[in-house]
């Protein structure tokens, strides 16, 4: 008798259903909101930005949930109609590969993203604070990007891991499942799994496209934070995700197929701008939309970190969406989180007032269980501790504090992906070559007169925690996400002047990437000569330490380390 075909998708239900079910996460109640529609029937681009209207009474913000549907405001919904570019990727990608300042290059790209919409004006009044919708009828637009056809090829040829990589997922009757085998995820399973109707995430498709990690590591530098991306492959008629808010600025790029939407405000204060993503949510506990639409390709969809979304594809049509995302843990209170205890340090080292003891006795009257005590000294100990909060700015290291926010972004970073030209003139594409039964040309043939320039603006940066100052950069990382320590270079303040030429030799390795450098201090001056000087080229004659053989070693270093390039191929 002829066996019946059992598809991945039931194969995993009945391997999995004696499997415990996994716990039930939290749910926070929350009121509906009334959605007010406005139409605009003019066809084009249709930019569509949403704004909550606020009474003058309520202005004040409260961190307790409305108790019914008539305590909220109504949605107005503005439709605007502006003209934009369209430009095709491939050709775009290549004019900015021509364009000499990547912070230049970033703006650029950014701008053909959210076009017809000005950056600045979205920065200005969009950024942070309300879903923006484009609409564009130009299914081309984002063509080249990224499709389902280079998806198949991925996982025909890269190394894919279920968990790691991809996600098989379900939502169906209110519940999200994960559908994870584990290993490889390999063609024949994957389209089993979505010919059953399961949808598949693709964790990080800038390991595997170059064109997504070319377009994420120019924008990361429009951002001052990691680019990243998730790719979403919905069968028709299937959603695969429950209702949820991010802890990131979300930009929904159509590139397949066509997809319906739902955005919904934060449920409450304490939710606007999260830190954290949100549980899952069902649709009693977020209310009603205060945007609903039919994504088609070529259209855009922004929404801040804390407004709650869901995607379901339409019975006509499958959808491919790629979320480009940034802003994750980059607030003023990630860097107070770093800062406050650096400050507490330095004041306990220099003042006395902080290293006092405590009174005798708080105990007593300090405290939750002693917090409704009508007692002069809770007063007293009040006063003192803002006393002390006030005068701890005195000792806020802010600018070592950005620093260590710095080292974290140059650790997210992607490494850039180098134009034809850039690769000629940079260690990647040095003359070192094999032929004819020897080496040729290895010495990298660096002078006073050679002109460099650093890869990219933001590919290094000095940071310095007080005692010594590092060089970080980000031309050795992985596309794959932290899969690197962070590389830099300690440059020790005490080390004496000496011969810079012998650095390749005294390298003592500390970890996998940070290094002990015997440089002289006055070469972070040079360092930061050459960070300020982008995007011009400078003689390395011009590096403003030592002699002018230390200065060839300091820019060979840096070659070497893909830190610099040369205006000419050496």
């Amino acid at each position: 008798m002829e066996r019946k075909h059992m598809s991945a998708f039931s194969l995993y239900q009945t391997l999995s259903a004696d499997l415990p079910s996994p716990a039930k996460k939290p749910s926070i109640q929350v009121a509906s909101k009334k959605k007010k529609k406005k139409k605009n029937g003019i066809a084009g681009s249709k930019v569509h930005a949403i704004k909550t209207q606020v009474k003058p009474e309520q202005k004040k913000r409260c961190k307790k949930p409305p108790k019914s549907a008539q305590t909220q405001e109504e949605v107005k919904e503005e439709v605007e109609c502006v003209n934009g570019t369209d430009e095709a990727l491939d050709a775009l990608l290549s004019d900015l590969s021509r364009v000499n300042n990547s912070r230049e290059r970033a703006s650029r790209l950014f701008q053909w993203l959210i076009s017809p919409v000005p950056a600045k004006a979205f920065f200005r009044d969009t950024w942070e604070k309300k879903p923006i919708l484009v609409q564009r009828k130009n299914p081309d637009y984002y063509k080249g990007l990224f499709s389902t056809a280079e998806f198949d090829r991925i996982l025909r040829q890269e190394d894919v891991q279920y968990g790691v990589n991809l996600d098989i997922t379900t939502y169906t009757n209110g519940k999200r499942e994960t559908h994870n085998p584990p290993g490889r995820a390999l063609p024949f399973t994957v389209w089993d799994f979505y010919e059953n109707g399961c949808s598949i995430r693709l964790l990080n498709p800038q390991a595997f496209s170059s064109t997504v990690w070319n377009v994420l590591s120019i924008l990361q530098e429009r951002f001052g934070s990691m680019a990243g991306a998730n790719v979403y492959l919905t069968p028709p008629g299937t959603q695969g995700f429950a209702p949820h808010y991010d802890d990131i600025e979300a930009f929904v790029v159509q590139l397949e197929g066509k997809k319906h939407w739902r955005v919904y405000n934060p449920r409450t204060e304490d939710e606007t701008l999260p830190v954290f993503s949100s549980p899952n949510f069902n649709d009693a506990e977020i209310g009603r939309p205060i945007l609903e639409v039919v994504l088609e390709a070529g259209d855009l969809l922004y929404f801040p970190r804390g407004f709650i979304h869901q995607g379901d594809c339409l019975p006509d049509a499958h959808s491919l969406h790629i979320t480009i995302s940034s802003y994750q843990k980059n607030s003023w209170g990630d860097l107070l989180q770093k800062l406050l205890p650096a400050a507490l340090d330095i004041a306990m080292e220099e003042d006395v007032e902080f290293r006092q003891g405590l009174p005798l006795e708080y105990l007593t009257y300090m405290g939750v269980q002693n917090s409704d005590k009508d007692d002069p000294r809770r007063t007293k100990f009040f006063s003192q501790t803002e006393s002390l909060l006030k005068k701890l700015i005195n000792y806020a290291p802010v600018d070592a504090a950005v620093d260590q926010k710095a080292r974290d972004f140059l650790h997210d970073c992607l490494p850039p992906m180098l134009s034809p030209d850039e690769l000629a003139s940079s260690v990647q594409g040095a003359p070192a070559r094999w032929e004819c039964g020897q080496v040729m040309d290895v010495a990298a043939h660096i002078n006073k007169q050679t002109r460099i320039r650093l890869l990219r603006a933001d590919c290094a940066r000095l940071c310095g925690d007080g005692e010594a100052v590092d060089l970080y950069y980000t031309t050795s990382n992985s596309r794959v996400y932290h899969k690197e320590e962070p590389k830099s270079f300690e440059i020790k303040a005490e080390v004496g002047l000496g011969d810079l030429s012998k650095c390749h030799v005294c390298i003592q390795p500390l970890c996998e990437s940070m290094f002990i450098i015997a440089f002289p201090p006055q070469h972070t001056e040079a360092v930061e000569f050459l960070i300020h000087s982008y995007p011009k080229f400078v003689t390395v004659g011009s590096l403003p330490c030592g002699a002018a053989e230390e200065r060839i070693a300091l820019a060979e270093l840096l070659f070497e380390k893909g830190i610099i390039h040369t205006a000419e191929p050496l």
